[in-house]
């Protein structure tokens, strides 16, 4: 993710994409990752391997084969958006408008969130098999992260009191969205913009995305004491 590598080392979990095996191996392998990316953004990255295998349509035994751990699976099926994610970081930390690139990472990173809704998981949680390899990788991001941080406010960008932690705050509030309005990208644009207008050291409000579909009478929250 950071320069240094970070989640860039997760990056090239399933470059080949099977490359090398037969037509009908392939096939599975492909149906394999689908099937895991829904079981992962359905049910979170710790689902039992056997209800990937059953969403698949091969037996667990198959998926063994082409995936021996859940860490190689868990990598395989988010190997894109890894890659995707490395690219976002490295972009944002090397840009050298501080400022933009730090808007750039907030909005990639949940354009990345509202399009593979299990990615979150798989990115902020150590990988089973590989807790502490994932750990040192996300805390290079974090140490690049903060960098980026502090030259945007040293560029009077970003507000002075705006911390690493709010980064994650950002990724949870606009996780809950989207787990409530996944088909609504309109709703996921105005949030991101309202957030980094709010990050400014003195908010420019400028124009926002246009608004999505949702009307307080459609929030798909239950009431308290409505039941």
């Amino acid at each position: 993710m950071a320069p240094s590598g970070g989640v860039g080392r997760y990056a090239a979990a399933d470059p080949a994409e099977g490359a090398g095996l037969r037509l009908d191996a392939r096939r599975n392998r492909r149906r394999i990752l689908a099937a895991a990316r829904e079981v992962f953004a359905e049910h979170g990255i710790d689902a039992p391997m056997a209800t990937v295998a059953r969403r698949a349509g091969v037996g667990v035994a198959t998926l063994y084969r082409h995936f021996p751990t859940r860490d190689d699976l868990v990598r395989g099926a988010f190997a894109h958006q890894m890659a995707a994610c490395a690219g976002v970081f490295a972009e944002a930390v090397a840009d050298p408008d501080a400022g933009r690139g730090f808007r750039r990472l907030v909005v990639e990173l949940c354009r990345l969130q509202r399009e593979e809704r299990g990615f979150p998981a798989a990115f902020l949680a150590a990988f089973p098999d590989r807790a502490r390899e994932h750990a040192e990788a996300r805390s290079e991001a974090e140490q690049a992260l903060s960098t980026l941080i502090r030259r945007a406010q040293a560029a009077g960008a970003l507000r002075p009191d705006f911390h690493v932690s709010d980064l994650a705050v950002v990724l949870l509030s606009h996780g809950g969205l989207v787990a409530a309005l996944p088909d609504d990208p309109a709703a996921s644009a105005r949030l991101v913009a309202y957030l980094l207008d709010s990050f400014r050291p003195a908010p420019q409000h400028g124009p926002l995305p246009p608004p999505g579909e949702l009307n307080l009478a459609g929030l798909p929250v239950t009431v308290p004491g409505s039941g």
